[in-house]
């Protein structure tokens, strides 16, 4: 059919009857060869080559009449978690097909009006469907409509699975058949983004990729704001299965009690870090961006003089001498003194305190403050001594106090929300608290143990913390990879040497965690061998995170694969469109014409013509509806340097996957409060009949359906 310029697939099996004919012949020639006058060995050689002719043209028809009923239902794509292949060369993204001008053809040709019997379900399905929802209150009936909406593969009426969308836009490129789509393990490191909207995949393809990430061992880090209880369940079970519990750690602002602990502020590659990671978290527009400019400032002073003083800098060490800093500067003056200064600096300070007249003559911005500070203030400006630090914590003392407080209005409440209550101690771990058997979380350490890391931000209940914890996690990663591409991974060690290692970074409602922290990251993370890959559901929310449109296609610039489900608007499905050529299809006009003889006695009354008129028209490989129209669980990818495929996520077979006490615990509660686990495989249930959706209410009923020659095998039913 490929020979022929339009393969005319939306059309009855015609090839059966000549198949049937064929078949018919074969048997008589090898029941009754008397009746068509052959002699057995005739008889016997003509059944072979009709028998020949009935299979062909029998496989002829069975391929259409499987392509026309692929068009309303696809076959069911189920795989057990323990059988995602794991490659270490490719990542395996789904089952699919590479679509090119022949699939455009096909799904034009399904558009056309004439061809929408071969997308409409039988009238037997919508007939039955509509008894079910006229009749569903009917007790008298309940016994029947249990069996016509059982999801089983032997039941002809079994209702539409509730994936909604377009099964056509997939059933195209079932005639040559699917195959494994993967993306070579060296292109991820240009990144990948995935896009769809609410409910339709997303988290579903980010399990199949952590998946596959963990058992191969590499470093895999899971940001999930909203708090999805399936994967951190998922996460759980694949470093169970790849022996790798060991390493495994827990995140979650939502249950401190149970979470690691972890320093947003604690680990750094410059000291200067530490101030854009608070300060990262302000806004940057308009009249804010001075307020900004000022609170880094601050914070920068106080981290120095921390650091100088060899503590660790935390949240809750900034908040306190942000607001109070004389504790600080009298601290690290003395220090700095005793280190540099005069032998006799201690008995000119206490003399310049016991000074009133020094204490009159200050401005009376200052004459209320600490008088110890004051003095050791003035004894450095006269005795000409600078240090810079010093000068930094001198310079943010001498505000004015009603000023200062202005200056910092904007840096106190976040600090404040991130170091109050149980959150507090979350982000401010007590290194020396033996007690406290939380791990805290070292990235430079997880990163050369192979770790396994499930972030929780806990967005829905307090979206503001959430995005600061994130951004300064990303921060802190940044930094980690500029180290490790400049120093290597074992930078520090004893003569050791550390294998590399990839790094695995996987970020859920990736809107909710971007910042400007996040480009440098994509752009420069790649060579420490980090690979990043991010899930949104609208580039929109991105440019209203960033509040900027330049930049935020300048995130979009670095993001290299380009993974899409369903989207609703055109905007974020132009992201795809406009990167692929137009192509070209054919087009078929039937013709007709009559024309009255002009010569009156020739016999000829009239002359008419019918002819077929093949016809081309460029169009988009793809359209922006068809993104629209995608079923749930399918997606186009943009991989291998502009390459189009078109896949299909693979249904989780029935697996009862074990926790802990502590995370079976965490995972329940998780689910009654966030409701954000994305099993649109098994949504609906009853009240959904009347729309033709699945009633399955239970994952397991849906293996339960398959018969499975393996346990570890699935097959049949329909997706």
């Amino acid at each position: 059919m490929s020979d022929h310029p339009i393969e005319a697939l939306l059309r009855p099996p015609v090839e059966a009857w000549t198949a049937g004919t064929a078949a018919l012949s074969a048997g008589i020639c090898v029941l009754a060869p008397w009746a068509l006058f052959m002699t057995p060995g005739v008889a016997w050689t003509a059944a072979g080559l009709f028998g020949f002719l009935a299979l062909y043209r029998g496989q002829q028809a069975w391929r259409i009449r499987r392509y026309q009923r692929s068009l309303r239902r696809l076959p069911r794509y189920v795989m057990h978690t323990k059988k995602i292949p794991v490659s270490d060369h490719y990542l395996f993204l789904g089952l699919g097909f590479r679509w090119d001008q022949r699939h455009t053809q096909r799904l034009n040709d399904a558009q056309r009006p004439d061809a929408q019997k071969f997308l409409t379900m039988p009238w037997t399905y919508q007939t039955i469907r509509a008894l079910e929802y006229r009749y569903e209150r009917t007790r008298a009936l309940a016994w029947l409509w249990r069996y016509t909406r059982k999801d089983y593969w032997l039941n002809p009426l079994r209702p539409l699975p509730p994936v909604g969308g377009d099964p056509a836009i997939h059933a195209v490129g079932l005639l040559e058949g699917e195959g494994p789509v993967t993306l070579p393990l060296a292109e991820r490191f240009g990144h990948t983004l995935v896009l769809g909207t609410t409910r339709v995949g997303k988290t579903r393809q980010a399990e199949l990729m952590i998946a596959q990430d963990i058992r191969r061992g590499d470093v895999t880090i899971v940001f999930d704001p909203k708090g999805d209880a399936d994967l951190m369940r998922r996460c759980y079970s694949e470093a169970r299965r790849a022996g790798r519990l060991d390493h495994f750690h827990v995140f979650h602002l939502g249950y401190p009690h149970l979470s690691s602990r972890y320093n947003p502020v604690g680990e750094f590659g410059r000291v200067t870090e530490v101030a854009s990671r608070i300060a990262g978290q302000l806004p940057d527009q308009g009249n804010s961006a001075a307020f900004r400019e000022f609170a880094w400032r601050f914070s920068n002073v106080v981290a120095r003089a921390l650091l100088g003083l060899g503590r660790k800098p935390d949240y809750p060490l900034i908040a306190r001498y942000v607001t109070h800093i004389e504790p600080l500067l009298v601290e690290y003056f003395h220090w700095w003194l005793d280190d540099k200064g005069p032998e006799d600096w201690r008995a000119g300070v206490r003399a310049l305190e016991a000074n009133d007249g020094y204490f009159k003559s200050l401005p009376m911005a200052l004459r209320g403050r600490d008088r110890h500070a004051l003095a050791l203030v003035g004894y450095t400006k006269e005795n000409g001594l600078y240090d810079p630090v010093a000068d930094g914590l001198r310079s943010a003392f001498e505000y004015d106090k009603t000023y200062f407080d202005k200056l910092t209005s904007n840096l106190l409440p976040l600090i404040e929300k991130l170091t109050s209550g149980e959150i507090g101690q979350l982000l401010a771990p007590d290194y020396d608290d033996m007690e406290d058997e939380r791990p805290i979380i070292d990235w430079y350490k997880i990163i050369r143990e192979g770790g396994i890391v499930y972030v929780g931000l806990d967005a829905l209940s307090d979206a503001e913390v959430g995005a600061a914890v994130g951004n300064s996690m990303f921060a802190d990663l940044t930094s980690i990879a500029g180290r490790i591409y400049k120093h290597g991974l074992d930078h520090g060690l004893p003569s050791l040497q550390m294998p590399t290692r990839r790094v695995c970074i996987h970020a859920d409602e990736f809107n909710e965690l971007v910042g400007p922290e996040f480009v440098p990251l994509l752009n420069k993370a790649g060579g420490a061998l980090f690979q990043v890959t991010v899930y949104t559901q609208t580039w929109a929310d991105v440019e209203v995170k960033f509040g900027n449109k330049a930049r935020a296609s300048q995130v979009e610039g670095n993001l290299n694969n380009l993974i899409m489900l369903r989207v609703k608007n055109p905007e974020t499905a132009e992201i795809l469109t406009n990167q692929l050529k137009d192509t070209e299809i054919r087009l078929m006009t039937i013709m007709t014409a009559a024309t009255d003889s002009s010569q009156p006695g020739s016999g000829v009354e009239f002359t008419s013509m019918t002819r077929d008129q093949i016809t081309t028209q460029r169009v988009p490989l793809i359209h922006n509806s068809d993104l629209v129209s995608l079923p749930k669980g399918q997606a186009f990818a943009l991989i291998n340097g502009g390459q189009l495929f078109k896949l299909r996520l693979p249904l989780p077979a029935n697996e009862d996957d074990e926790l802990p006490e502590d995370l079976r615990a965490m995972a329940a509660d998780m689910r009654a409060r966030y409701r954000t686990s994305e099993q649109w495989w098994i949504d609906g249930g009853a009240k959904l009949s009347a729309t033709g959706l699945s009633s399955v209410t239970d994952p397991a009923s849906i293996a339960d359906a398959i018969p499975l020659d393996d346990p570890s095998d699935a097959a049949g039913g329909e997706q």
